[in-house]
C-alpha cells in the first residue's frame, strides 16, 4: 500500500455552534491529501480555517463532518484507544513555544514524554533513545506544523526551517505546514493550498503559484510578500473591504464583495474548486477569463 496517501481530508467541515441556530462556520468542505515525503502548506489570513483544520486532522477537535484517513484508515471510525495507538505516527509542533516544551522540564525528560505516552519501550530503551537528540521520538508519518517559525528569531527561523527540509528528506516525513509565512512556505513546501474563509480556493505547485497565482484571493496574498532585490518590481493586487463574518457568509463566492473581478452572477452561487490547468485547481468563475486560460 506504498501509493496510498499519508493523509486524505474529504469534504471536511467544522462548525462551532454559537447558540439558537448560529455557528462560526470555521471550515467549509476542503478536500487534500498529502503523500508520503511530501510537504503541503495550507495559507490564508488569520481566520481563514488553516489551524482549525489541523486540529481535525489530528482530532484535538471533532469535525462536523467529513472524512480524514491516514494510511487509508478512517480515523474518525476509531475509538480513542484504537486512534491511541495511531497517535505516536501524528505530532503537531505548536505555534507557541511553551505549548511544545515545558521549560520546568528537562530535555531528557521532554524527548522521554512522547515516546511514555505513546506506549514505546520500557524507561531505559527510552532513556538511551532520549539521546539520539537528532532523531524524532516517536518516528511519526505525518507532523502537523502550526505556525512553527513565527515565534522566533530571524537566524533561528533560518536554522529551523533548514532543519525541516533536511529531516524530511533524510526520514520521509510528510507535512502540514500551516502558515502566513510564505517564505517560510516557499522554502519547505513542494505544495500549496490557498485558504479562504474556510475553503480552499486555489491548490497548485509551490513554485507555479509563487510565480503565477490564478485566484484573485491568491494574487493578494503573494502580492504582500516582501523580496529582499530592490531592484525587482513588485505587482500590486488589492483587495477592498472587510472580511465577512464566518457566522453569516454570503451566498456565492466569499470573495465577492471584496474582489476587483467581481460581477452580480459571482455572488449568485458558490464556484466549486476545479482543475484549470495541469496541477491548477481553483475557485473562481472567472479565473479562465482573467487569466487568459482558453476553455477545456
Amino acid at each position: 500500500m506504498t501509493d496510498v496517501p499519508v493523509l486524505t481530508v474529504e469534504a471536511l467541515v467544522k462548525h462551532f455552534p454559537l447558540g439558537h441556530g448560529r455557528a462560526v462556520k470555521a471550515v467549509n468542505g476542503i478536500s487534500f491529501q498529502i503523500d508520503r515525503g511530501e510537504a503541503l502548506a495550507l495559507v490564508g489570513e488569520s481566520g481563514s480555517g488553516k489551524t482549525t483544520v489541523g486540529r481535525c486532522v489530528l482530532r484535538l477537535i471533532e469535525p462536523t463532518s467529513g472524512a480524514i484517513s491516514f494510511r487509508g484508515e478512517d480515523i474518525l471510525a476509531m475509538a480513542p484507544e484504537q486512534f491511541r495507538q495511531r497517535r505516536r505516527h501524528l505530532q503537531l509542533v505548536f505555534q507557541e513555544p511553551y505549548d511544545s516544551l515545558n521549560p520546568r522540564m528537562r530535555v531528557g525528560r521532554i524527548l522521554d514524554e512522547p515516546m511514555m505516552l505513546a506506549g514505546r519501550g520500557a524507561p531505559t530503551a527510552r532513556s538511551s533513545r532520549a539521546h539520539d537528540l537528532l532523531d524524532i521520538a516517536t518516528d511519526p508519518d505525518l507532523v502537523v506544523l502550526d505556525e512553527p517559525t513565527s515565534a522566533l528569531d530571524v537566524s533561528v527561523r533560518a536554522e529551523i526551517l533548514d532543519l525541516l527540509v533536511d529531516l524530511q528528506a533524510r526520514l520521509g516525513f510528510a507535512y502540514l505546514f500551516i502558515s502566513h509565512d510564505l517564505t517560510a512556505v516557499r522554502r519547505v513546501c513542494q505544495r500549496v493550498a490557498v485558504m479562504y474563509l474556510g475553503r480552499i480556493v486555489e491548490t497548485a505547485r509551490t513554485s507555479d503559484i509563487f510565480e503565477r497565482p490564478l485566484h484573485p484571493y491568491s494574487r493578494a496574498l503573494l502580492s504582500s510578500v516582501l523580496y529582499p532585490d530592490p531592484a525587482r518590481e513588485q505587482a500590486r493586487f488589492l483587495l477592498t473591504g472587510e472580511i465577512p463574518s464566518p457566522i453569516d457568509l454570503p451566498p456565492g463566492c466569499p470573495l465577492y464583495a471584496r474582489c476587483p473581478w467581481a460581477r452580480p452572477a459571482c455572488d449568485l452561487s458558490v464556484p466549486p474548486l476545479e482543475a484549470l490547468l495541469p496541477d491548477r485547481h481553483v475557485a473562481c468563475f472567472r479565473a479562465r477569463e482573467e487569466n487568459g486560460i482558453g476553455a477545456r
